[in-house]
């Protein structure tokens, strides 16, 4: 066998399991593996401007196709503690995500010498597994293990802190004998999936509610299928966005008390029968148990046994992997549709198509400064099928998830359960260092914008593309919602005179300028008129020149989006839709 460096071996494990794709900072501690890095020319990296940054790159390049896993490298210290929100994004939406560190020498861990931090215990409530290594034979055998665990079961993140000198160890190592590791993942037994196929067509208005582990186990084509087959609405949740078409006349609309629809939440109230594949029961799709449950029966689907009854208790709970479940449930409808004993739910499709064509909210508002529903109305016709959207948190994320129209996995990138302001931006670049082909449009308040704003520099310099659409109130809008049952704005706002750039108008920050002065194009819009037009200047300079184009859109200050605290309760701010003009983006016209 050959003798090498542990990062030598290290980096031959990274391309031998098909991650490649790195981002991240180099620092003293970590120096040894970019060597290991320079020297085997295989691995791709993208240098952030901050380490979080980098972990949000990582973790978009991971959402953005099936497969992926993004790495993110950083040195000691605080590199590692920068990487903790990244992580926690990841964990907390099931994203395989590989996290490396460097380390003061073995000796000195105990010393506080520089930069030498407990990583290991900071990063393992946020991980499937975190290991400061500290014997360097052990270095294959972790990686080998971390990339099984972050594909096994429920994925999700790994770090690996790997201290100076064990990077600098040799070790006898021989990549043509390494063999990843076998996947686990539980599948459901046909005598479970029968059960669960006898209660769903027992019923009389069942549902479907996909969830973003249809999408993580690459099976949204399978839910498509099973769906078609037994005639059955979908509910997709916020991560399942996407695993049936917002046009396919089966996608019934999102239930929640945010991120939902009219129509979404209306048809959920009248089911009698759900069957949750991949999802969580999240409670801002739940909102109160009692009214959730009331009236219908539950049967749950998850690859992680532990997730079932962490909410509630269904009536029936199944540990498998989405696509195995997906699968053996189209091959006993398929054994029924032949027998003909599946059920005709044809009037029920009907009445969920009927509030899909009825239960609009307003969009075609001509106000200046411009209202929010207009700039997604705008974006529905500027930006195709084939778009990818990115967001993370805010008034913009949520009326964007009611208003946009997505089509297919993966077309809806979102870190649904963290949120962490800032997200948005890096992740973009990730994911389109992903899917370098696909038109990425991000999705933004001014306050996530402002965050992590130093990563546009990073698209510049190496020419990552995207349209950033910032709607800016100059408000912490969100939070100055929820507030009004406090009878107070206390600290959310971002207003002030800017003595450089009196045209923002008492908005407070230049975007325009920050993005040009990072490297960036940008356009500032007032009148809702011209948006269609600044779409079509930001798509032609974006393919000019190749770099990001923010969008900046000027909205009016005080906007409160339709939101609640039961899904039979929302509240609706504004003025609903009463014509087809109201709405005219809308995937079903008014009826």
């Amino acid at each position: 066998m050959a003798k090498m460096r542990t990062v030598d071996a290290a980096v031959a494990i990274l391309e031998k399991e098909g991650a490649t794709e790195a981002f991240g900072l180099p620092g003293a501690a970590i120096n040894p593996f970019y060597s290991a890095m320079r020297a085997h020319g295989g691995i791709r990296h993208t240098l952030a401007r901050h380490v979080e940054g980098a972990s949000h790159m990582a973790d978009g390049y991971s959402r953005a196709a099936d497969g992926n896993i993004g790495i993110c490298i950083g040195t000691s210290g605080p590199a590692g503690t920068d990487m903790i929100t990244g992580l926690y994004a990841a964990w907390a939406d099931s994203i395989p995500m590989l996290c490396i560190t460097g380390q003061a020498p073995v000796a000195k861990l105990h010393k506080e010498d520089f930069q030498a931090v407990d990583i290991e215990s900071i990063a393992k409530p946020v991980t499937k597994m975190a290991m400061t290594i500290l014997e360097p034979g052990q270095v294959p055998g972790a990686f080998q293990k971390a990339f099984q665990l972050m594909r096994s079961g429920r994925p999700g993140p790994v770090l690996l802190d790997l201290p100076i000198d064990v990077q600098m160890t040799e070790i006898e190592f021989d990549i043509d004998t390494y063999e990843p590791l076998p996947v686990e993942k539980p599948k459901a037994s046909r005598k479970q999936l029968e059960k669960a196929l006898d209660m769903l067509t027992s019923a009389q208005h069942p549902l479907i509610v996909a969830g973003g582990g249809i999408i993580n186990a690459g099976a949204s084509a399978q839910l498509v299928e099973l769906a078609e087959i037994l005639n059955v609405p979908v509910i997709p949740t916020l991560m399942g966005w996407g695993a049936i078409p917002d046009d396919h006349q089966l996608m019934a609309g999102m239930v929640g008390l945010q991120t939902s629809h009219r129509y979404g939440n209306e048809t959920f109230l009248q089911s009698d029968f759900v069957i949750g594949i991949g999802n969580r029961w999240a409670n801002r799709h739940t909102g109160g148990l009692d009214t959730y449950t009331a009236g219908r029966k539950f049967v749950h689907i998850d690859i992680e046994p532990t997730q079932i009854g962490r909410v509630f208790s269904p009536d029936l709970g199944i540990a498998s992997d989405a696509g195995a479940a997906l699968a053996g449930l189209i091959e006993l409808a398929r054994e029924r549709q032949a027998a003909k004993s599946l059920p005709d739910y044809s009037d029920w499709v009907a009445e969920c198509q009927e509030r899909k064509g009825s239960l609009h909210r307003k969009t075609n508002f001509d106000n200046v400064p411009i209202k929010p529903q207009r700039v997604y109305q705008e974006m529905n016709k500027a930006f195709g099928r084939d778009t990818t959207y990115v967001s993370t948190i805010g008034l913009s994320q949520i009326a964007g998830a009611q208003m946009l129209h997505v089509f297919g996995a993966r077309k809806w990138i979102n870190a649904g359960q963290a949120g962490p302001l800032g997200w948005t931006a890096p992740a973009a670049l990730g994911v389109v260092r992903g899917t370098p082909d696909a038109t990425v449009v991000a999705l933004s308040g001014d306050y996530d914008f402002q965050f992590m704003i130093e990563e546009l520099a990073v698209g510049a310099q190496f020419n990552l593309p995207y349209i950033h659409v910032v709607v800016n109130n100059s408000y912490l809008g969100l939070i100055r919602q929820s507030q009004r049952g406090f009878n107070m704005e206390q600290n959310v706002s971002l207003a002030f005179e800017n003595i450089n750039s009196p045209e923002t108008n008492g908005y407070g920050v230049d975007h325009i300028k920050v993005a040009e002065g990072l490297g960036c194009k940008a356009v500032r819009v007032e009148d809702p008129n011209d948006l269609p037009a600044a779409f079509d200047k930001a798509k032609a300079l974006m393919g000019e020149f190749k770099v990001p184009v923010v969008v900046e859109v000027i909205l009016e200050k005080i906007t409160n989006i339709s939101m609640g605290v039961e899904i039979n309760g929302v509240n609706e701010f504004e003025e609903l839709a009463e014509t087809a003009a109201d709405a005219p983006t809308a995937i079903l016209a008014k009826a």
